[in-house]
């Protein structure tokens, strides 16, 4: 890959510092402040930010449209929610599709959001062959428990066994903790002390039931959490005490959960986020905190913080380029929809992008195995072929079946190799 700099920027180096001016990138992928060709200048009217990183999903439930409680009540815990999925007409018809099928829609999910690096809370045993396949960095190297309950499914080796592992290769430990609000789960922050944990490398998802002093404990502990806001809102119409996880100093980070329950994706996870907070506080939810969240507190939670999150010098050059129509750069963030990406690199290597972009990849422009596709109109190339995927999918189902996180239409693409 060659070296290459984006000219006339505004740069997001982290939540403390932006820059305006030319962001260099070297053919190792990595941030660098020296560049041998000639820049591609965005004349101010783009902002280039570390690429989003999504902290909680499951790639294999990820399909529309989701699937909640009977309108005016909520669950106490997960396992209701489940028996509804296993009984609704979209596990029906998301099980006309293979796991390959759903992990690909997945990756896509994330492109189109702008999510270079994610996480499958989900055993190795069953993604482990999926996920070097997908077009994104997907965590593989995590120690891992469902939950700490009685209602565990009991995933992989056991908490114990996971986190010990998870210690000796510097690996976080990820689980659900507290996903309900029925006796089990509200003691399941006691239930994991009886491991001697939560501490620094645990990333705990979802945490709506914890008391004032279970926030403490986290907090002294040094344990993340990842905030996934629409998916608890809709199955337990209730959410973690945010305000009170960041006043404690909790290294917050957020997910999208599956779309089953969920956000379509994170750059819509961002919004509700926002509306929520102002709803439950009355008062707005910083664009700043909500960037590290997906940014610089996420890293730190998967334990990159030293590649990603931020676009310091000798940083892992993953990179999100929007449309600039808000003046001050967080704000254009936490208000940007899929039609405002200009263009995502993974490891310095474009993913997605304007046409306008294709000078990165060297004289020879986009190379093969690049497709093209039309979003809010104009023409994006993407890694793989999307539109096939897409239209196996309608083939499968035996309808023009819509996924609000693919924003085009598989018709229209180009499966050219321009």
């Amino acid at each position: 890959m060659p070296d290459f700099s984006l000219e006339k920027a505004l740069i997001v180096v982290s939540s403390g510092e932006v820059r305006a001016g030319t962001l260099c990138v070297s053919g190792d992928g990595l941030v660098s402040g020296l560049s041998s060709s000639p820049p591609l200048g965005l004349g101010y009217a783009s902002v280039v930010y570390p690429a989003l990183i999504n902290t909680h999903d499951h790639f294999q439930g990820n399909y529309l449209p989701p699937v909640g409680p009977a309108p005016g009540s909520f669950y106490l815990t997960w396992r209701p929610w489940d028996n509804d999925l296993k009984a609704s007409a979209t596990f029906a018809e998301r099980s006309r599709l293979s796991r390959e099928d759903l992990y690909r829609l997945s990756g896509y999910k994330c492109l189109f959001s702008g999510v270079a690096t994610a996480v499958d809370h989900f055993p190795q045993a069953i993604n482990r062959e999926i996920l070097p396949t997908l077009p994104l960095r997907v965590i593989r190297d995590y120690g891992l428990a469902h939950e700490a309950t009685p209602n565990d499914l009991h995933w992989g080796d056991g908490i114990a066994e996971e986190h010990r592992r998870a210690a000796e290769h510097d690996w976080p430990f990820i689980t659900h903790l507290s996903e309900g609000f029925d006796e089990e789960s509200m003691r399941s922050l006691e239930n994991l002390a009886g491991f001697g944990l939560p501490d620094g490398r645990c990333l705990l998802a979802h945490c709506i039931g914890f008391s004032d002093a279970d926030i403490a404990a986290a907090a002294r502990a040094g344990a993340s959490v990842a905030w996934c806001p629409a998916s608890n809102m809709r199955m337990f119409n209730v959410t973690a005490k945010i305000r009170k996880m960041l006043r404690a100093g909790i290294n917050v980070s957020l997910g999208t959960d599956s779309s089953a329950t969920g956000s379509v994706n994170l750059l819509e996870e961002m919004r509700y986020a926002r509306r929520l907070y102002r709803e439950l506080y009355g008062e707005d939810l910083d664009a700043r905190i909500l960037f590290g969240m997906v940014t610089a507190n996420a890293a730190r939670a998967f334990r990159l913080q030293d590649r990603l999150g931020t676009l310091e010098a000798g940083k892992t050059a993953d990179l999100l380029v929007l449309r600039r129509r808000e003046e001050d750069p967080f704000e254009n963030l936490a208000s940007a929809s899929m039609e405002d990406i200009e263009l995502l690199t993974l490891a310095g290597k474009p993913l997605y992008g304007e046409p306008r972009f294709a000078p990165l990849f060297g004289k020879g422009g986009v190379p093969p195995g690049y497709t093209t596709v039309t979003v809010g109109g104009k023409t994006r190339f993407i890694t793989g072929d999307p539109a096939a995927l897409y239209t196996a999918l309608r083939e499968k189902t035996g309808f023009r079946k819509v996924l609000d996180f693919l924003p085009f239409e598989p018709e229209a693409a180009n499966r050219g190799e321009d």
